[in-house]
Parts: C-alpha cells; sequence; structure tokens
C-alpha cells in the first residue's frame, strides 16, 4: 500500500454515499415528475404530511438543510399552493409551513411512490432495514 491509496475514488466511503444518493434520487425523478416535485420538495412535504404543519427551522433540523436551501424551496411549494407560511403568533421571528387542502390531497395521490421505489431497490427487507440503521448511526455522529 503506498501513500496515495487514502487518495484512490474506491477508497473513498463520501463517494460511494453520494454516488448512492444521485442514483437513488435519479429512480424517485419520473415517480415524482407525475406531481411537478423535485427529491427536495417531496421530502419537505414527507415531513409536513407528518406533522401536518412545523416551523422552517424543524423542517431544516430533520432534513439536514439550511434556511437559505429551505426558504426558496417552501416558497415554491407555496405558490404551487400546496403549502402556506406564515409568522408565529407569539414570536414573529418563527416561521412556520402548514398544508393546504391540496397539500393534503396530494399525500393521497402520491402514495404509489414509496411502494414503486422499494420495487425499483430491490434488495431483501433485512438487508434494508440494515442499511438505514448504519445510515442513522452514521448521521448521528456527522
Amino acid at each position: 500500500m503506498d501513500k496515495y491509496d487514502f487518495l484512490k475514488l474506491n477508497n473513498q466511503l463520501c463517494f460511494r454515499l453520494y454516488a448512492t444518493s444521485r442514483e437513488v434520487i435519479k429512480l424517485y425523478k419520473p415517480l415524482l415528475d407525475k406531481y411537478n416535485l423535485t427529491y427536495t420538495q417531496y421530502v419537505t412535504m414527507l415531513v409536513l404530511w407528518e406533522e401536518e404543519k412545523a416551523t422552517v427551522k424543524d423542517i431544516g433540523i430533520k432534513l439536514h438543510l439550511d434556511s437559505g436551501t429551505l426558504t426558496p424551496l417552501l416558497k415554491k411549494l407555496e405558490n404551487m399552493g400546496l403549502i402556506i407560511r406564515y409568522r408565529d403568533k407569539n414570536d414573529d421571528r418563527v416561521v412556520i409551513a402548514e398544508l393546504t387542502q391540496k397539500g393534503v390531497e396530494l399525500k393521497e395521490e402520491i402514495i404509489e411512490v414509496p411502494n414503486k421505489m422499494m420495487c425499483k431497490i430491490d434488495i431483501p427487507k433485512e438487508q434494508g432495514e440494515e442499511l438505514a440503521k448504519n445510515l442513522d448511526d452514521l448521521l448521528k455522529v456527522l
């Protein structure tokens, strides 16, 4: 092993994570195009479908996104009529994003996406669960 082995692409865990993420997001694209959503908009909607409304800060924490990325994304979702944004009555520094009726209805329509993705990413359930656990553990230490 020479001193440059660490610089080989195949020795980079970060590259494997990057490449896998890009490939998975590519698989999502044709499914989400039907709903006029990007992957990042989709995961934002997932948070709101769970919570119905959430602060922009909490959405950012869950998605590991900063406000510079999240604010234009939320604005686009608002322009699409899927959410509304407003300031908290008790603290006007806090912005809340809440589903509109159209956003709630989209949840029912888009329910097919996770099942279709499971078919596209054809790995055994146990392997998928182990991978999810390992990625969760990695996120905790970063």
